[in-house]
């Protein structure tokens, strides 16, 4: 009998451990389908403004600094408003997938296609008057009037950003983001051709290297719309609805709350690029930091892919009611993300003194990037695990508490860290670096414990009771027109 009961225990044994390989593989099998194409999808988005810098630096250092400056402080905190506040339709579609409601997401989506305009509109004259801007925050006459000219040719991008951004969400909700992966590769590649033959061959210059990137951005928005509008999304696109104009306040205010959220997040490398530009040689400062900002961002755009995926399956399987299958959808992305961030760590560490020259052709921008390699290994390994939190807290609809968060750990710790070392102990561009990776460091930690002490069923209740909120309004508003 004894055993038989030892036997018994190490066939259970054995089974739970089939079981839980069966689980992580099916698991891997959905995040990998979410993460992919979101992944390629960021790398080529992305890789649009750095095939842009790339043909800037290699026109003048000049260009390449005013390029750094618009696309870092002004781009980004246009960026950082109009992404987070489109997150709350990354919310509101993923829960409303998980739980059916598939007629809303279309809603959802016009409804902030209406916000987000007139947030871009509001956002325009930042860049009409980005010369006097920027010699308000302190920046050099020279610089500031350059970057004057290249922020023109970044208003078509703003509203660039309102479908990018929106069509992605509502897409890859419903698992179907494969579309916009293969899209924006095409947009890429174009780009790079463009840019070759309008900068290098036919000598245009800044219109060139701008034009080709507005031109390659919006071709793949249009693709991306003839899938919606062609059929392709039959369950959750029914057609242009006057209701994309009722409910907008509970979206303005769920859209704050994630603007909120990513603008501290996405402003504070501009702010610390902002202090870079008031050293000594800032123009080779600003370069040389900002090339640093992009090379962490390209590592980035992978753990941003997991990110999406970490949203997707959170609020699928919360909207589904599920709360285990969320935690374990956690565990997984996390442990994926955190082991791509390791082997990025070794190539950084070993390429960090060579890397910039793909960037810019000068020594002096070249030595400023080769003395923050060690910083850049800890920032890519952070930023591993740091954007897996942020996409729970986005697909668990935390939007508020992640803005507190970024308050605390951006801006009490890392910015008066990073100028502390910078100016008063005579660090640099290191000392700024260096308060920036304290910063992302608080961030992850805190999002860390959240997560960590989460009661997810009671998670669930509140997504149902969200949910049948939104769905309760829709009904109500459909009876009374009915009604009338």
């Amino acid at each position: 009998m004894e055993e038989s009961g030892v036997q018994d225990r190490l066939l259970g044994s054995d089974n739970q451990e089939e079981d839980l390989k069966r689980r992580i593989l099916a698991e891997l099998k959905i995040l990998w389908r979410i993460a992919f194409p979101a992944i390629l999808t960021r790398i080529c988005s992305f890789g649009l403004f750095i095939v842009t810098q790339l043909f800037m630096g290699h026109i003048s250092e000049l260009d390449l600094s005013a390029y750094a400056l618009v696309q870092t402080i002004l781009l980004r905190f246009a960026n950082g408003i109009l992404l987070g506040m489109a997150c709350a339709l990354e919310t509101l579609c993923g829960q409303a997938f998980g739980a059916k409601q598939y007629h809303m997401m279309g809603i959802y989506m016009q409804r902030s296609w209406v916000v987000l305009t007139v947030v871009t509109l509001l956002l325009v004259p930042f860049f009409v008057f980005a010369t006097p801007l920027l010699k308000l925050l302190g920046q050099t006459d020279e610089l500031s009037d350059r970057a004057g000219v290249i922020a023109l040719w970044f208003i078509p991008i703003l509203f660039y950003f309102i479908f990018n951004f929106t069509l992605q969400m509502y897409l890859q909700a419903q698992l179907k983001n494969a579309i916009i992966g293969w899209l924006a590769a095409g947009s890429f590649v174009l780009h790079v051709i463009l840019s070759w033959v309008m900068v290098d061959k036919l000598n245009w210059g800044i219109p060139g290297a701008m034009g080709s990137m507005i031109i390659s951005s919006w071709l793949s928005i249009i693709g991306e719309l003839a899938y919606v509008f062609g059929g392709w999304c039959p369950q959750t696109w029914g057609g242009f609805s006057m209701k994309a104009f009722s409910e907008l306040w509970a979206v303005v205010k769920l859209s704050v709350s994630s603007g909120v959220m990513l603008c501290l997040e996405l402003w504070y490398n501009s702010v610390l690029l902002l202090f870079a530009g008031f050293m000594k040689d800032a123009t080779i400062s600003v370069a040389g930091f900002s090339i640093c900002l992009n090379i962490t961002a390209w590592a980035l755009m992978i753990s941003l892919g997991f990110l999406t995926a970490a949203i997707v399956r959170v609020s699928n399987e919360l909207g589904r009611g599920n709360a285990k299958a969320a935690k374990f959808a956690i565990k997984v992305v996390f442990s994926t993300s955190l082991a791509i961030g390791l082997v990025f760590v070794v190539v950084f560490l070993s390429l960090g003194h060579v890397i910039s020259y793909a960037f810019t052709s000068s020594v002096a921008v070249a030595k400023v990037v080769s003395s923050l390699s060690g910083l850049l290994a800890i920032t890519v390994l952070l930023n591993s695990i740091q954007p897996v939190f942020n996409g729970v807290a986005i697909g668990a609809g935390w939007q508020s508490v992640g803005a507190y968060v970024n308050i605390g750990c951006y801006y009490v710790i890392g910015i008066p860290l990073g100028v502390t070392l910078a100016y008063a102990a005579d660090l640099g561009v290191n000392g700024i670096w260096i308060g920036m990776t304290c910063g992302v460091a608080a961030q992850t930690i805190v999002l860390l414990c959240i997560t960590g002490r989460t009661n997810w069923d009671k998670q669930v209740e509140k997504t149902s009771a969200r949910l049948d909120g939104w769905f309760s309004g829709e009904t109500n508003n459909t009876s009374t027109s009915q009604n009338s």
